[in-house]
């Protein structure tokens, strides 16, 4: 079946949940590729996720949606790596429906994401999802168990880099040998977990300052550079959309970086931030050109700005993150 806030209820109480017709529940927004609905009341708040085979994007865009149960299996998984409280817990999977439950961060909890567009640029939640990310790297680099759990990069393809890297290596065929290199050295680096999608959306800040991950259908076990570049992308990205903000923005950006940097193993050193730069270019350029547009950078001159800036990243790779940070420092604020 198909999930809806509709029909929840219904289906809650044939799971036998008790007192389900008293229950509330509400779509969550901010994904395309999932329904998710929170359900409140009777002392209880859960979350219910059921993954969709086609994304709700203009352009089509299929997926595997048994993707949902890695997801269900990294939340067990992940928790021994990460402070308590820093995921979600895993409640019950329905296979058949693809879909799971999990519990739900605290009301007052915001995405991060929220947070930054709204003006609200804190060093210290930078710190903390830059270490959060350096200990998923540390503590699951070199690990056979997760490469034998993990290893399967499928959903990693058809959610990342068939829609982000090989679509603007289309549509822009100067940069396609420089993106399909990137695609295979990559490919080719098989030493921790990946989550995917380290996104601003997907990291609920409490009051408190406490962090959880969520989202992580796109998990896999690769190369986590990726990562660092995927939530820097982001950072940047808002660069362009709030230029006023930029300063706190790139600081923000140089801080998550610094702490992920400080928690990896040696031999990630030789090759991480280069690698993270590179990925940072397809990144940038794919959340203009890609099949899935940034949502709030609508302006033509800021999307411009940003187009340019990845092309002359991918063209000539600055030496080191500080140096990308200065680049859109200097074009976020002058376009």
């Amino acid at each position: 079946m198909e999930l809806t806030p509709q029909n929840c209820r219904e289906y809650l109480a044939a799971r036998g949940e008790p007192e389900a017709a008293r229950l509330a529940v509400t779509e969550l927004g901010g994904g395309v590729s999932n329904r998710v609905l929170l359900v409140e009341g009777q002392g209880r708040r859960f979350v219910l996720k059921q993954s969709l085979d086609r994304l709700r994007v203009a352009e089509e865009w299929l997926a595997d949606r048994s993707r949902i149960f890695r997801e269900r299996q990294i939340l067990d998984d992940v928790a021994a790596l990460l402070p308590a409280g820093a995921v979600p817990n895993a409640l019950w999977i329905d296979e058949a429906n693809f879909l799971f439950a999990m519990s739900a961060a605290g009301s007052a909890a915001r995405t991060w994401k929220e947070h930054l567009l709204a003006g609200s640029v804190d060093a210290d939640v930078a710190a903390r999802v830059g270490t959060l990310l350096g200990l998923i790297i540390r503590d699951s680099w070199g690990s056979p168990e997760m490469e034998r759990r993990y290893g399967n990069q499928m959903a990693f393809e058809q959610l990342r880099v068939d829609p982000y890297y090989r679509t603007v290596a289309r549509r822009r065929p100067e940069l396609a040998p420089a993106i399909e290199e990137i695609i295979a050295q990559s490919a080719a680096r098989r030493v921790s977990l990946v989550h995917g999608d380290f996104s601003p959306k997907n990291f609920l800040i409490s009051p408190g300052g406490g962090v959880m991950v969520i989202d992580w259908e796109v998990v896999h076990y690769g190369d986590p550079s990726f990562d660092a570049a995927f939530c820097l992308n982001h950072l940047l990205l808002k660069s362009f959309r709030r230029p006023e903000q930029a300063g706190m923005l790139l600081e923000a950006a140089r801080v998550f970086y610094a702490w992920t940097e400080g928690l990896l193993p040696p031999p990630a050193l030789e090759w991480f931030e280069a690698s993270a730069i590179r990925h940072l270019g397809c990144l940038m350029l794919a959340r203009i050109d890609g099949k899935s547009p940034v949502e709030y950078i609508r302006e033509e001159s800021a999307a411009q700005a940003v187009r340019e800036t990845a092309m002359r990243i991918l063209r000539e790779p600055p030496d080191d993150i500080e140096a990308c940070c200065k680049m859109v420092g200097e074009r976020a604020g002058h376009r």
